[in-house]
């Protein structure tokens, strides 16, 4: 595997980093490009989880995919957030797009997973993709900067239904614009097919954000897969012994979701094309 470290200017012209796992060229292999995953962290819009970044891209690098850890643009860093962190997201996207032959990566099986806050940022990349007036903006188009799928892990969608009360100086650094604050107003036939995983008992980001996002996915019938699990709380990451930490134990129950994640983009067919 090949790690690389790249600076990116987002379509805002502010610097952001993604970490890049790229597997080893193998000519014998019949999937002749791999698919890529984009991981976003969450972290309260403040850090990156560690715990939600490399030991994911791993995760997935060990079925075949090229992975990549996107540390989008944080309310610590000088501006706003929004529009930035998703202006990187999309930028990431189209990086790898414009770079998928020498990378050997399938552009058309690009996709993005976020965890909490980065879940937002996530789904905001993909309000924004489809928007005529942010294409317009910020000077991209649909078919370089938009994911192919998008999975979504205890995703915090609309600010609103957060646990806990924001500190005002955060508050003054989110977005205005409504299918921002609430990306589910933002869903369009045209979203991409969508992945979600959730404990239903989760204090922080609560499970209406889940609700009201897959609602909005159902009314414009775009393809979608929820798992509701009956306890967990927030934060499990892959809820695996390699990602434990104290108060985080290991959950067998909830790390299904990873293998649940697999078995559904083979379904949707994003990965493991031989043709």
């Amino acid at each position: 595997m090949k790690v690389e470290y790249l600076t990116q200017k987002n379509f805002n012209n502010r610097e952001f980093k993604i970490t890049y796992y790229g597997l080893q060229d193998n000519p014998q292999l019949l999937q002749k490009k791999r698919p890529l995953i984009l991981v976003f962290p969450g972290g309260s819009f403040d850090h990156l989880s560690l715990r939600e970044g490399e030991p994911v891209a791993l995760a997935y690098a060990a079925h075949g995919f090229n992975a990549a850890v996107v540390s989008y643009n944080l309310t610590t860093d000088p501006g706003k957030i929004y529009p930035d962190a998703a202006l990187s997201g999309l930028k990431a996207v189209s990086y790898f797009r414009e770079n998928s032959e020498k990378l050997g990566i399938d552009q058309e099986r690009i996709t993005t997973i976020g965890f909490s806050a980065g879940g937002h940022v996530v789904s905001s990349m993909n309000v924004m993709a489809e928007s005529e007036k942010w294409q317009a903006k910020y000077d991209f188009n649909h078919d370089q900067v938009a994911p192919n799928a998008t999975i979504f892990g205890y995703p915090l969608i609309n600010i609103k239904d957060i646990g806990f009360p924001l500190p005002a100086d955060a508050n003054q650094k989110m977005p205005t614009a409504k299918e921002l604050l609430d990306t589910a107003l933002g869903v369009t036939p045209d979203t991409p097919p969508t992945f979600i995983f959730q404990a239903v008992d989760d204090p922080v980001v609560l499970i209406d954000n889940t609700i009201e996002y897959i609602t909005a996915l159902r009314k414009k019938k775009v393809h979608f897969e929820a798992h509701l699990f009956n306890k967990g709380g927030h934060g499990f990451s892959l809820a695996t012994p390699e990602v434990a930490v104290a108060g985080r134990e290991p959950d067998s129950h909830l790390a299904h979701w990873f293998k649940l994640s697999l078995e559904w983009l083979k379904i949707e067919k994003f990965i493991f094309s031989f043709t």
